[in-house]
C-alpha cells in the first residue's frame, strides 16, 4: 500500500512539474505601450478595414458558439434571443429585468437563467465583434511594436463580464485583424494567442470569423454559421421596387435614351445588345461576348476591329446606364443594402462589392414619401468622390409601364439630361 501511495504521490508531482514548466514556457507578461494619438490611430485604421460603418447599420447578427450557445441578435433593437439546452431566453440588454425566460418552452420567472444569458451573451458576442469595440466606454488603446509590427493592445477597464482583460490585436497591412493575444482573467496564463480568420463576407457587408483557433493546445472555438443581414433595408429597397414599377421593367425588351446630348443608346435588353453611338462611332456591343461586338465609324464597318473603341463604348454603356436604371438594380448579385439616416429620415444605402467598372462604389440614396429616388449622394472612391450628390427628377413611366429619370441636377446648376427615354415591351 506504501509503495502505491508513492506511485501515486510521485506522478503528482511529477504533473505539478510539468505543469510549472508549461505555465513558464508559454507565460508572457503583459506588454507596456504608449496610450494618445498613434494608438488611436491604429485603431481607427483597423475600423475603417472591417467597414465599422456596415456594422453600426447591421441588423441581425446569427451565430453559435462551440455548438452550444446559439444566438439571434437584433442588434438595432438590443434585443438577443440566447438558446442552450432547453433554455431560451429573450434577452433585453437594456433592460434585462424585462428579459423573457422559456424553459422547455414553457415561459417562467426565472432571474438566475437571464444572468446566464447575459453571461455568456458578453462572451460569445466578444468573439464574433470584439474589433468593434475598441472604443467602447471604460477602454484604453496602446500602440506596441510586437515582432517588428506595430500591435494595438487594448484594455477593458470597465464594462462586460470581466473588467480587466487585455487583448493585443496583431493587423495585416491594411489594418483587418488576424488574430490577438490575451491577457484574461479566466486563463492563467498570459499571452495565449487566438486566431481571427477565416473571416465569412456576410450580406450586410461585414467581415465575421467563422472559428478561432488557441495556441493552448491547438483548442478550436466554433461559431457555427455566421450570418449579418439588414431585413428592414431589404423591405425599404423592395418598397422602391414598387414605387419604379420593377415588376415593368423585367418584361420591357428595349431601351432607348441618351447622355448629356452626347451619346446615344439603343439597348436590346431581352438579347442583351446594345447600339452605342458618340461622335461618329457606332458600336454594336455585345457585354457578355464583347468579341461579338461590331464597330463602324462614319456608317463604314471597320476591321480589323479597334479593341480600345470597343471596350471605351462598354466603359460608356455601364456608366450611362447606371444613371437610367440604379434603382432597378438593388437585388443585383454583389450589392449589399443597409440604412442610414439622412436629414434625420431613413435613407438607403447601397454598395457594390462585384461588377460594373468600379466595384466598392457606394450610394445613398433619399426618398420622397411614396419610396421615390429624389437624390443620392456618391462615394466613388476611384473618382475621389466622399459625398458628391446628384439628383435625380423628371420620372417618366415608359410605353412599357415602367419608371425612368429623365434628368439629373448636380451642383453649381449643373444638368444631366437623359433625351427622350424610351421603354417598349
Amino acid at each position: 500500500m506504501k509503495s502505491f501511495f508513492k506511485i501515486i504521490g510521485t506522478l503528482l508531482l511529477l504533473l505539478i512539474l510539468a505543469g510549472g514548466i508549461f505555465f513558464v514556457s508559454k507565460n508572457e507578461a503583459l506588454p507596456t505601450g504608449k496610450q494618445g494619438v498613434e494608438a488611436d490611430a491604429l485603431a481607427t485604421k483597423m475600423l475603417k478595414a472591417i467597414d465599422e460603418e456596415a456594422f453600426k447599420a447591421t441588423e441581425v447578427l446569427e451565430w453559435s458558439f462551440r455548438n452550444k450557445h446559439q444566438y439571434q441578435w437584433f442588434k438595432n433593437k438590443d434585443s438577443v434571443i440566447v438558446t442552450w439546452n432547453n433554455n431560451k431566453v429573450l434577452l433585453n440588454l437594456k433592460k434585462p429585468q424585462k428579459s423573457i425566460v422559456f424553459v422547455n418552452n414553457v415561459e417562467e420567472n426565472n432571474p438566475e437563467l437571464i444572468e446566464t444569458a447575459t453571461a455568456y451573451f458578453n462572451n460569445d458576442s466578444f468573439w464574433l465583434v470584439a474589433p468593434y469595440k475598441i472604443f467602447d466606454k471604460g477602454t484604453e488603446r496602446r500602440i506596441i511594436k510586437h515582432e517588428d509590427k506595430e500591435s494595438l493592445l487594448v484594455t477593458y477597464t470597465s464594462g462586460g463580464t470581466t473588467p480587466g482583460d487585455s487583448y493585443l490585436w496583431q493587423l495585416d497591412g491594411k489594418g483587418m485583424p488576424i488574430s490577438f493575444k490575451m491577457w484574461v482573467n479566466i486563463i492563467p496564463i498570459g499571452g495565449i494567442e487566438a486566431s481571427w480568420t477565416p473571416f465569412t463576407m456576410t450580406q450586410s457587408g461585414i467581415q465575421l470569423p467563422t472559428s478561432h483557433t488557441l495556441s493552448l493546445f491547438g483548442m478550436q472555438l466554433n461559431m457555427g454559421v455566421v450570418k449579418a443581414y439588414n431585413p428592414e433595408a431589404d423591405k425599404l429597397a423592395r418598397e422602391v421596387l414598387k414605387a419604379i414599377h420593377h415588376e415593368a421593367f423585367k418584361k420591357t425588351t428595349h431601351l432607348e435614351w441618351s447622355f448629356g446630348g452626347k451619346r446615344f443608346y439603343e439597348w436590346n435588353k431581352k438579347d442583351h445588345v446594345v447600339t452605342v453611338q458618340w461622335d461618329s462611332i457606332l458600336v454594336q456591343l455585345h457585354p457578355n461576348h464583347i468579341e461579338k461586338s461590331s464597330l463602324f465609324i462614319n456608317s463604314k464597318s471597320i476591321q480589323p476591329k479597334n479593341k480600345e473603341l470597343i471596350t471605351q463604348a462598354m466603359h460608356y454603356f455601364n456608366n450611362d446606364s447606371f444613371w437610367l436604371i440604379a434603382p432597378h438594380k438593388l437585388f443585383e448579385r454583389g450589392i449589399q443594402r443597409s440604412i442610414r439616416k439622412e436629414a434625420g429620415k431613413d435613407a438607403l444605402y447601397v454598395k457594390y462589392t462585384t461588377g460594373g467598372s468600379t466595384p466598392g462604389d457606394a450610394y445613398l440614396w433619399s426618398l420622397d414619401k411614396n419610396h421615390l429616388p429624389k437624390s443620392f449622394k456618391m462615394y466613388v472612391p476611384s473618382m475621389k468622390m466622399e459625398g458628391v450628390s446628384a439628383t435625380w427628377d423628371g420620372w417618366v413611366k415608359t410605353e412599357s409601364g415602367t419608371l425612368f429619370p429623365s434628368n439629373h441636377s448636380f451642383g453649381m446648376g449643373r444638368k444631366l439630361s437623359m433625351g427622350n427615354v424610351k421603354g417598349t415591351r
